[in-house]
Order: C-alpha cells, then structure tokens, then sequence
C-alpha cells in the first residue's frame, strides 16, 4: 500500500509542476508580445573577437635538482656537523626557528641513515 500512496503523491507533485510550466510560458508570451519600451536604451552588438590560438608549450629539459634550496635535513645537519661538542635539540630550534616536532623527526632520521650519532644523551655529533 505505500508503494501506491507514493507513487499518487509523485503524481500530484507532477501535476503541480505541470500547472506551474504552463503559468510560466504565459507569462513568457506575455512578454514577447509587448514592445520594447521607447526610454529603454539600445545596446550595440560589439564584434566577437577572434579567440587567441594557443601556442604549444615549448619543451623544457627535465627538471634537475636545485643546488640553491637547502632543505631543512641539509640545515640542521650543517649546524650538527660544525660543532664539536655536539648539539641539542633546542639549540637546533634556536638557530633554525623549527618546532620541536620537525628538529626530533630529521635528528632521527638523520640518526637511522648514519649520517649522525650520539655523543651523549640528546647530544648529537656529525659522523666523520
């Protein structure tokens, strides 16, 4: 029994919207039929404009790395490497102005790949 009290209601929702169509298109004959108002400026039709062709990319040479950038490892390990008693990590966030976050995760990756060691706790050195 829903199934048919649906399908009644999707019905009546058509037909409302049919009523609503047809109000529409008098009103839009209504419209077309009057003529243009006398003040009502007219506008003239500019001349379309050709569209620009777009030129082919050129072909670059594949992207080689940028000696120019130092990345935030390379910065940290430069400062790690220059002292010689070692540092730690606020220093690090000192010089740099990274969070403790960024300074812990690079000193340990930095630490996994050997690249640097331990000298004590929280003490790192540069690997010679």
């Amino acid at each position: 029994m829903t199934i048919k009290k649906d399908l009644s209601a999707l019905q009546k929702d058509i037909n409302a919207i049919g009523k609503k169509l047809e109000l529409l298109l008098k009103s839009v004959e209504k419209s077309e039929s009057k003529p243009a108002k006398a003040t009502a400026p007219k506008v003239k039709a500019k001349a379309a404009k050709a569209p620009k062709v777009k030129k082919a990319p050129a072909k670059k040479a594949p992207a080689t790395k940028k000696s120019d950038a130092i990345t935030a490892t390379d910065q940290v390990l430069n400062i790690v490497k220059r002292s010689k008693k070692g540092v730690d990590t606020s220093t690090l966030m000192k010089k740099t102005g990274f969070n403790q976050k960024k300074v812990t995760n690079i000193l340990h990756r930095s630490f996994k790949a050997g690249k640097i060691k331990r000298a004590d706790k929280g003490i790192y050195v540069g690997v010679k």
